[in-house]
C-alpha cells in the first residue's frame, strides 16, 4: 500500500458530511480533527490496510455501487472496523495533575553551598543595646557580643524511569513524551515537601521550634491571660499572631522590627485566609468600645499591605494531627534573620534532567537517537537529580497556631 493510495482513500472519506454507526453519528472532523483525538500515519500496516479497505467500500457506496453498499454496512458491524474507529474517536490522553509553582521562597531563605560537607550559618548577637550614660572621667562599660551557628548539609535526591523501545513505538497518544516533565514536577514536589517538613510534623507544628520558651506560639503566657491559646484563623487570631511576632526581643532586650509577613495555610484555610487579607474594611473593637454597638471601629484593612498568603497543600499530608487547622506566620526571609533556609549545591541549583545516551552505533555509521534505546535491551532511560538541604534557624521570625482553640 502506498502513501498516495492512502491519501486517495482519505480524500474519498472526507466527502461525506456524516455517517451513522449504530445509534451514534460522527463527522469526519470529529474523527480526524484535533481536541485530543489524533490519527497518525505511523500506525501498523494492518491498521492502514483496514482503513484503505473501508474507504474503498465507502467510495463505492456514494457512487451507487449496491454491492459496495452492502459490504460497507457489513464492515461497519465487524469488530475490526469497530476497533479501528474506536481507536480514533475514543482514545485520548487525560491531562496530568496540575502542579503548583515552588512557593517556599516566600517564607524561607535560599542558600548556596559548595559541596556535600556540613555548612554553618553564623549569627552575631549583642552590642546593639541602648548606650549607657558615661559620667565625667568614668570608664566606658564593656558590652559583650555572642555568636552562634546553624548547621546543615545537602543531600542528593533523584529517580529514573525506564521504558522499552516497543513501548515508545506503541505510544500513539504521545503520553511518554511527558516523562521528563513528570520527573521535573517530582523534583518540584520534593522541594515543597522538604520545606514543609522542616517546620511541621505528624503531630503538628515543630514543637522544638514553636514553643513557649521561644515565645512564638499564641498562648496566655505570651501576651496576657485574655488571649486564647492556639486560636483559629480569623481576624482576631491573626491579630494575636502579629502581636506575638511584634513582641519578640533581641539579646539586648531591644525590639525586632518586622515589615512584611507571609501567612502559610493548608488548602482548608485558603478561603478564610484570602477573605481576611482581601477584605476592604474590618469592624474592630480593639482600640474602641467593648465590641458591639456604636463604639465599634470601622477601619481599612491594614493587613492587605503587610500580609501575603501562601497555600501549602503539603501541610495536611505532613501534619496528620492538625494539618487542616494549623497556620503559620513567617517574617520576610530576605529582610533580617530568616526562620529557615533551604540550600542548594552551587552549579546544581535546579533539577537536572537526563536521558541515557544509547551505547550503540548503526552499521555504516550515523548517530543514534536516545529514543532508539540502548544496545543490549532497547531500553530508554530518563533520570532526574537534585541536591538540597536545609534547617530551621531563628524562631523569633515565625509564629504558629494549631488552630485547635483551647
Amino acid at each position: 500500500m502506498t502513501t498516495s493510495m492512502l491519501d486517495a482513500g482519505l480524500g474519498t472519506l472526507g466527502q461525506l458530511e456524516t455517517f451513522q454507526a449504530g445509534t451514534e453519528g460522527a463527522t469526519t472532523n470529529a474523527i480526524f480533527g484535533s481536541d485530543g483525538k489524533r490519527w497518525r500515519r505511523q500506525e501498523s500496516a494492518n491498521y492502514k490496510r483496514n482503513l484503505l479497505h473501508l474507504t474503498r467500500l465507502y467510495r463505492g457506496t456514494i457512487e451507487g455501487d449496491r454491492r459496495a453498499t452492502v459490504a460497507f454496512q457489513e464492515a461497519m458491524s465487524r469488530s475490526d472496523f469497530t476497533n479501528l474507529f474506536g481507536d480514533i474517536i475514543d482514545r485520548q490522553l487525560l491531562a496530568a495533575y496540575q502542579t503548583r509553582p515552588v512557593q517556599w521562597p516566600s517564607y524561607a531563605k535560599r542558600g548556596r553551598v559548595r559541596d556535600f560537607r556540613s555548612v554553618k550559618r553564623f549569627t552575631l548577637d549583642g552590642g546593639e543595646g541602648v548606650l549607657n550614660q558615661v559620667k565625667e572621667l568614668a570608664p566606658y562599660k564593656v558590652r559583650s557580643v555572642t555568636d552562634a551557628a546553624y548547621e546543615y548539609a545537602v543531600a542528593k535526591y533523584g529517580d529514573q524511569i525506564a521504558v522499552s523501545w516497543e513501548t515508545m513505538v506503541n505510544d500513539d497518544l504521545d503520553a511518554l513524551t511527558e516523562l521528563p516533565t513528570r520527573l521535573g514536577n517530582a523534583a518540584r514536589r520534593t522541594e515543597e515537601k522538604f520545606a514543609a517538613q522542616l517546620f511541621s510534623g505528624s503531630a503538628g507544628p515543630n514543637s522544638t521550634f514553636f514553643s513557649t520558651a521561644n515565645r512564638n506560639v499564641i498562648n496566655s503566657t505570651v501576651i496576657g491571660s485574655t488571649v486564647v491559646a492556639n486560636p483559629e484563623l480569623n481576624v482576631s487570631g491573626l491579630q494575636q499572631a502579629m502581636q506575638v511576632l511584634g513582641q519578640q526581643k533581641d539579646t539586648d532586650g531591644g525590639p525586632i522590627y518586622v515589615e512584611g509577613v507571609t501567612l502559610v495555610v493548608p488548602p482548608a484555610l485558603e478561603v478564610a485566609a484570602n477573605n481576611i487579607i482581601n477584605a476592604t474594611e474590618i469592624l474592630a473593637a480593639t482600640g474602641g468600645g467593648p465590641g458591639t454597638g456604636n463604639d465599634q471601629l470601622r477601619v481599612t484593612n491594614w493587613m492587605r499591605n503587610r500580609v501575603s498568603v501562601v497555600v501549602n497543600p503539603w501541610l495536611p499530608i505532613v501534619n496528620t494531627t492538625s494539618g487542616n487547622t494549623a497556620w503559620y506566620v513567617f517574617a520576610n526571609p530576605n529582610v533580617g534573620r530568616p526562620a529557615m533556609e533551604l540550600g542548594f549545591l552551587i552549579g546544581h541549583e535546579t533539577p537536572e534532567l537526563w536521558v541515557k545516551s544509547p551505547n550503540a552505533m548503526r552499521v555504516g555509521g550515523g548517530p543514534v537517537a536516545p529514543e532508539e534505546g540502548d544496545f543490549e535491551h532497547d531500553a530508554i532511560q530518563y533520570r532526574v537529580r537534585m541536591v538540597l538541604g536545609g534547617t530551621l534557624m531563628d524562631p523569633k521570625s515565625s509564629v504558629a497556631s494549631t488552630g485547635l482553640k483551647a
